[in-house]
């Protein structure tokens, strides 16, 4: 029973940090062989405890998503690594063999040809509704060629490609595919999902349309002659299936998504509920996760790798080992508490792998000692002071004038809805740091005096630089709500901006004063609150900051909002689902405010239009809206209620 409880704890906790946090604090390897010892001593003793883990599907629902009750519980799967298991499981049947994606769990239902609602897996009785997201996935038909109700299962995922160049535009680094997505579904604005490219892959045909097909292959194919992208699979039976297994394999290292095994489930539908399910899992399907291959070699060295926010990553640097097909000399252990969780040390023998047989990890330490490594007090990068914060522990640069932080703010400065500076990318911003030609912003607007080294730079000509100066000046052209959201100050993003703008009448004096002299007036600001607050003034209090913050207002031609030309000012209004008179939704927030108006990502008593060209979906913001009364209007009856054109 001792050890029991400590399984539960150590694996709730690691459940609790992947599900609700995106971090890890073990790896894949050390919670699978954690789980089966868990598994093994219940089944030894016939005790469940009540906060076990095999009893337990998902993560628990939490923040601010409806909550809704699933039609069926989603539950998981359970697994073997044994190919043989396989077969056993088929016998007579035949199966389906697909992958098991590495995303995040969805149900979609559809009406009267339309998505109505999409539900994540949450604990696996209550999900939650993240439709909004859904209706922006970048592969999922909203309108469907049937007209009945059907519901079905699959994986949202995002590709190695994309996570790689949105990571790289992220202040907070996500650490993996899955948990950028699972962020990303999750998240209140559905702007957020619409640029990240989720993507969706059925799997499973719930209810309505096909589901009473007598195989499971044909209801995947009236799916996906509905528009839906289906999983890959094959059909096996006893005698194939192995077989199959290793072909799967050999496509892991060109397939574009992460996965962490395949799923076999029967193709006969019958026969498939005619199994039923445990109180954790269903019957009729078998998770197969791969045999890891794993290599004993020695630490040579821990090497802190500095990222442009300040973080300092852990990479343990150890003897080149072949696993997979490819040598392996390094592995990142992402945080503090990973490395003390190993125990490691120089010269320690450890195991390597690579997660879902691409990522190498350290999976143990087989001489661990009671020493550890030497956790460096400064930073790498510029050698000013390191700390450890946070849970689990990270140790981060405090020196504010980091390079690697300095870069990063710079990105942000240049970026699309800051400064909208074509040409400077992350690379050309370092080369031009290196050179000495850039400290801060306000240097980006007096690059003219370096022309003849720039255009003697390796990538760079006269035609690039010409380039580049044209964009800088198209730049000096800005609206204020923009330069304040270049500034990078914390928690203030772009609408924060625009509201701080219009409060003081975008008088960038006003706004400084304010800000310097924690002006009360700075709490009045609807949407504002208290770390906004402390965020503004221990920006504006700094000296250095103020500084460069007037230099380049005298670079810049601050841009004043036109006049109020509607009668929208003082109403708040939300947007949702597709738009036909604008070009998008951001078009019309943008004539909305234009007209004086606000336009909010949620519905609450304090809005007084929702926009919705289905005024009839049965969607969240609708029912939210029809609880307090708010009015419904689609483009043309919100057009013609505001006499606009």
């Amino acid at each position: 029973m001792t050890r029991m409880n400590e399984l539960v704890a150590c694996l709730n906790a690691a459940n609790h940090a992947y599900y609700h946090q995106n971090t890890e604090i073990m790896s894949d390897m050390e919670y699978d062989r954690l789980y089966d010892e868990l598994v093994t001593l219940e089944n030894s003793t016939g005790i469940v405890l009540a906060t076990s883990p095999t009893r337990k599907v998902g993560y628990e629902v939490v923040g601010a998503l409806t909550k809704v009750p699933h039609d069926t519980p989603m539950l998981s799967l359970d697994k073997t690594k044994d190919p043989a298991a396989l077969a056993n499981f088929l016998a007579e049947q035949s199966g389906l063999l697909s992958w098991k994606l590495d995303g995040l769990s969805i149900i979609f239902k559809y009406e009267n040809g339309r998505l109505q609602q999409a539900l994540t897996r949450g604990n696996g009785t209550v999900g939650e509704d993240v439709t909004h997201n859904a209706r922006v996935f970048a592969n999922v038909p909203v309108n469907v060629p049937y007209s009945g109700a059907f519901s079905l299962r699959g994986e949202a995922v995002i590709s190695f490609a994309d996570f790689e160049e949105i990571n790289a535009d992220e202040e907070v680094k996500y650490k993996n595919p899955r948990n950028l997505c699972s962020g990303t579904i999750r998240h209140l604005n559905s702007e957020v999902a619409a640029k990240r490219r989720v993507l969706f892959f059925a799997f499973e045909l719930l209810a309505g349309g096909e589901a009473g097909a007598e195989l499971k292959s044909k209801q995947l194919e009236w799916l996906a002659a509905l528009g839906f992208a289906v999983a890959e699979y094959e059909i096996v039976d006893a005698g194939t299936v192995e077989t199959k297994v290793e072909e799967f394999k050999q496509k892991i290292p060109a397939l574009p998504y992460a996965t962490d095994g395949l799923v076999l489930t029967y193709d006969n539908t019958a026969y498939s509920n005619s199994l039923g399910a445990t109180s954790k899992f269903p019957r009729h399907s078998l998770a197969f996760k791969w045999q890891d291959e794993i290599a004993k070699t020695t630490l040579l060295d821990i090497e802190w790798s500095p990222s442009r926010t300040g973080l300092i990553n852990p990479v343990a640097i150890f003897e080149p080992v072949e696993i997979e097909g490819t040598v392996v000399s390094r592995a990142s252990l992402h945080n503090v508490s990973i490395l003390r969780s190993l125990g490691l040390n120089i010269g320690d023998t450890i195991t390597v792998y690579k997660a879902n047989m691409i990522i190498p990890q350290v999976a143990e330490n087989l001489t661990r000692g009671e020493t550890l490594a030497t956790i460096p007090d400064t930073c790498p990068t510029c050698g000013g002071s390191a700390k450890i914060f946070g849970d689990p522990e990270t140790l981060i640069c405090t020196n504010e004038n980091c390079g690697a932080k300095q870069l990063q703010a710079l990105c942000h400065f240049v970026s699309r809805d800051a400064m909208n500076i074509e040409g400077l990318s992350e690379q050309t911003l370092e080369k031009f740091i290196s050179a000495g030609f850039v400290h801060d912003y306000t240097d980006l607007f007096c690059l003219a005096q370096y022309e003849n080294e720039i255009t003697a730079m390796e990538g760079f000509g006269q035609k690039s630089y010409d380039n580049l100066a044209a964009a800088i000046e198209a730049a000096k052209k800005v609206a204020l709500p923009n330069f304040i959201f270049a500034l990078g100050i914390r928690h203030v993003g772009l609408a924060g901006a625009k509201l701080l703008c219009n409060h003081f009448e975008h008088n960038p004096t006003k706004i400084a004063n304010a800000c310097r002299d924690k002006d009360e007036e700075l709490l009045e600001i609807k949407g504002f609150g208290g770390a906004i607050c402390d965020s503004l003034f221990d920006y504006f209090s700094n000296l250095r900051n103020v500084e460069r913050y007037q230099d380049t207002l005298d670079f810049l031609q601050i841009e004043k909002p036109s006049p109020s030309t509607g009668n929208m000012a003082g109403l708040t209004f939300v947007v949702t689902g597709d738009v036909q008179q604008f070009a998008n939704r951001k078009a019309l927030q943008a004539f909305i405010e234009k007209q004086g108006g606000k336009v909010s990502g949620s519905v609450s008593s304090k809005t007084n239009y929702l926009i919705n060209n289905d005024a009839t979906s049965k969607s969240g913001k609708n029912k939210k809206a029809a609880e307090l009364g708010v009015p419904i209007l689609t483009e043309t009856d919100f057009l013609a209620l505001f006499e606009t054109v």
